[in-house]
């Protein structure tokens, strides 16, 4: 009894042998694949979306920090780098306008007898065009604009020569071209603001929509099994932008 058992053991144990052998041949180079196709722009991930709004408030506090928010400052520091210059035109024509102002008050003082501190541009442009303030009073009255009179004592200047004129009036020509240039530089800033605010908008653009670019995936699976040696598994990703 006790042998029948046995044989019966070992022929069982032979079949099954024989059987996981072919099952594992049959499973030779059978990849199991596995794929997804997944949006990079999740619920929780809409917080790395970039904002126009924000671009737009630093390009026109400085112009180029919207294209830094975007991250991409190539095309935003020529941006800053003309601010700079802006600035820096700016503050040059303003000292070179207060250095003229001051030098031809100085100048007016001394060869005309007459203090401009305070004087309108009008009065000033007068002075400068005019000899005396008797010639400027003798052709008003002339052209009877009697309320054009300049009649205060603080009102009169008499120059010492017409070539000291013609230098004061050069003095202030220049001072007044500095000051009026002052302007044309304040329209130019706010202009590279206004481009640069633009421009930050559009790479914010381009950023978010980058963000919503899908990507798709898949994951092969092998398993290889060969007489006599040990099994081998491979897994190969595949991933598509």
């Amino acid at each position: 009894m006790k042998r029948v058992i046995f044989l019966i053991v070992i022929f069982s144990s032979i079949i099954f042998s024989q059987t996981k052998n072919d099952i594992l041949y049959q499973s030779k180079n059978l990849p199991v694949q596995f794929s997804n196709q997944t949006s990079l722009i999740q619920d929780e991930q809409n917080i790395k979306r970039k904002s126009p709004g924000i671009a737009i408030i630093y390009s026109l506090l400085l112009p180029g920090m919207g294209e830094l928010y975007a991250n991409n400052f190539e095309s935003g520091k020529y941006f800053t780098i003309a601010e700079g210059i802006f600035w820096g035109t700016y503050a040059g024509l303003n000292i070179y306008g207060n250095n003229k102002k001051e030098n031809y008050i100085a100048f007016a003082k001394t060869n005309a007898g007459i203090n401009l501190e305070g004087k309108e541009s009008d009065f000033i442009a007068n002075v400068g065009i005019y000899l005396s303030s008797q010639e400027y009073n003798r052709i008003q009255e002339l052209n009877r604009n009697f309320e054009k009179t300049y009649n205060l004592p603080n009102q009169q200047w008499n120059w010492q020569s017409n070539e000291l004129r013609k230098e004061f009036r050069n003095m202030w020509s220049s001072s007044e071209s500095a000051f009026n240039n002052l302007r044309f530089v304040a329209g130019a800033m706010i202009l590279n603001r206004i481009i640069s605010a633009v421009n930050a908008v559009r790479l914010v653009s381009a950023y978010n929509k980058n963000l919503s670019q899908p990507i798709s995936w898949n994951i092969y699976f092998d398993v290889e099994t060969k007489p006599n040696l040990p099994q081998t598994f491979s897994l190969n990703l595949i991933t598509k932008f």
